[in-house]
């Protein structure tokens, strides 16, 4: 409120449609945590979890839709416009990122096991205003591209990740290296669409680094092609055991070397997981 004072703008908290970046994280193995620690611990290490992680999203122009247990559902660009909030919302994300790390060295400490989390964002038009029916509102944000950005942040599990995002996002974010990883369907939508995994701004990153990110988009594009000798050659270049997406990929290629896809195969993997 205090922000919305004093930007100035004319705020309408009814209905309408604006582009917004949406965010979706959720924890990693909570539920399993949970059970290691007693019941009546588990309130106040939640809120040691969310309080950081909300603050980091404050601190980079977040707008917080909903806590769904260990999950947040966050976005940008409402109710203040934001021209920026493509690149609020990934620098939001990795802030989360560093703030878990902190909060796991503390768990750690205290004998508690490290948390993981995924993170998936996504950006286009949505209807944001205020929702829901004559006994409770809320303001938050519907529509396909909020339910892509739940989509992307179940995709990390897949891949490995903690961050993916739409083309859309990356194409909205150049300053950020955004590697593609896969050419997809989702569950629920029919088009295919690329996912990507933000990995830092380009001018933080090295050479060697960007060498390397250019080399698995070489492989990828290899891939697509069906040309999987030359697509395995290329991965196994990249030498990296510890990168999963790399691992995938082998994994895929040893498969349709003995299985040949058909003649009209796209390149898509279709997921049929939330």
């Amino acid at each position: 409120v205090d922000d919305m004072v004093a930007s100035g703008e004319g705020v309408d908290l009814e209905g309408e449609e604006r582009e917004l970046t949406v965010l979706f994280s959720d924890v990693r193995g909570f539920t399993a945590f949970s059970e290691s620690i007693p019941p009546e611990e588990l309130t106040q290490v939640m809120n040691r979890l969310l309080t950081p992680l909300t603050e980091a999203i404050h601190a980079h122009n977040g707008t917080i839709d909903k806590y769904m247990g260990d999950a947040i559902m966050a976005f940008w660009g409402a109710p203040l416009h934001d021209s920026a909030h493509v690149e609020h919302a990934l620098e939001g994300a990795f802030a989360m990122l560093a703030a878990l790390n902190e909060i796991n060295q503390t768990f750690t400490q205290e004998g508690k096991p490290s948390l993981a989390m995924g993170v998936g964002l996504n950006t286009g038009p949505m209807s944001v205003g205020n929702m829901g029916s004559s006994f409770r509102m809320a303001y938050t944000v519907m529509g396909d591209n909020v339910n892509l950005g739940s989509r992307l942040e179940g995709l990390t599990k897949a891949y490995g990740v903690s961050v993916l995002v739409s083309e859309t996002t990356a194409q909205e974010a150049p300053q950020w290296c955004c590697r593609r990883l896969d050419k997809v369907r989702v569950k629920g939508r029919a088009a295919p669409l690329w996912v990507l995994e933000p990995v830092g701004k380009w001018a933080q990153l090295s050479d060697g680094q960007k060498a390397w990110q250019a080399a698995f988009e070489q492989a990828v594009g290899l891939y697509q092609a069906r040309e999987f000798g030359n697509a395995e050659a290329a991965f196994n270049a990249l030498d990296d055991p510890d990168d999963p997406p790399t691992q995938l990929y082998l994994q895929r290629i040893g498969y349709f070397t003995e299985n040949p896809p058909p003649p009209d195969w796209d390149g898509v993997w279709t997921h049929t997981d939330k």
